[in-house]
């Protein structure tokens, strides 16, 4: 315990990146990022090593500092990799929570789309992040370069874990989605499986560098595979997904029998209303579970 405490204060007291904190009004050249191989972590000894990390230290680190509960799984028995996950993103706790959740075998040919501003800024980051979490580069700003290297990476027979709303919320509520997880899915025709992470926000929120203390609760909750139709729009399947994570985020706060009825009465909300005061929308995302645990049996 001591050591694990040792490393929560040093995660909690140093700034990792040291990172320019220049203001946004400040125009400052970036130098160009420089390209991660790929061989170097999808490679047997990196995928070896990475394995063994998510073993024996990512996923008893997570059972160690959170509850967490993991619905949903038996809908992607149904179809055979590769597929690509979309989540919410509240927190740097959603892609270690969405992996070990995974079986193992999924896990193992997992890529996670990870900002490359923010993550690939530097070459040791961009290999940290590329051993540990399998990431490559995901263009925020509607470049192609993310696109293509993942419809590579599809290809390959790798899945893919990815983030529309391109950043994570300031108030843990999920925000619109931006199309490149559906174009890539759409481009490639493979089905695209919604999740959706629950107390990740309230367990390490954005500006936190560690869980808080008392092991809170977090769930993820697999949702059904969805495919793009013929004929069907990027941007119709993009809103498609999103209502599919919408519904799993309302399933795991009420009931799955509510989930469905607000959907089909398309009463679940499109976005949240940021008019408020912050603090009423932190209250509103933050709020316990009212509903059981557990979906309902799908017959």
């Amino acid at each position: 315990m001591r050591l694990r405490d040792d490393v929560r204060t040093m995660a909690r007291g140093w700034r990792w990146g040291h990172r320019r904190l220049d203001p946004a009004s400040v125009e400052v050249r970036r130098p160009a990022n420089r390209e991660l191989p790929t061989s170097l972590v999808r490679g047997p000894v990196a995928s070896g090593v990475r394995n063994g990390i998510h073993q024996v230290v990512l996923a008893p680190l997570l059972r160690i500092e959170l509850r967490k509960r993991v619905y949903g799984l038996d809908r992607i028995e149904s179809v055979d990799p590769p597929v690509v996950f979309v989540a919410n993103h509240s927190s740097h706790l959603d892609a270690p929570l969405l992996l070990t959740s995974l079986p193992r075998e999924w896990r193992r040919r997992c890529a996670v789309g990870a900002a490359s501003d923010y993550f690939f800024d530097v070459m040791w980051r961009s290999f940290a992040t590329g051993l540990v979490f399998n990431g490559f580069p995901v263009e925020r700003k509607g470049r192609l370069r993310g696109t293509k290297l993942a419809g590579g990476l599809l290809d390959d027979g790798w899945s893919l874990i990815l983030f529309p709303e391109g950043t994570r919320s300031d108030d843990g509520l999920m925000s619109e989605f931006r199309p490149g997880a559906a174009l890539v899915a759409h481009m490639n025709r493979v089905p695209v499986v919604p999740v959706a992470i629950t107390g990740a926000y309230q367990a390490m929120p954005r500006g936190k560098a560690w869980p808080v203390r008392g092991r809170p609760p977090v769930s993820v909750r697999f949702g059904r595979p969805l495919r793009a139709s013929d004929g069907e729009t990027v941007r119709a399947f993009n809103e498609r997904i999103r209502r599919g994570v919408a519904v799993l985020l309302s399933e795991t706060r009420t009931t799955w029998w509510d989930a469905l009825r607000g959907d089909a009465a398309d009463e679940l909300p499109r976005a949240p209303d940021r008019t408020s005061a912050r603090w009423r929308r932190v209250w509103e995302s933050t709020r316990p579970p009212s509903g059981p645990a557990g979906a309902w049996p799908e017959r």
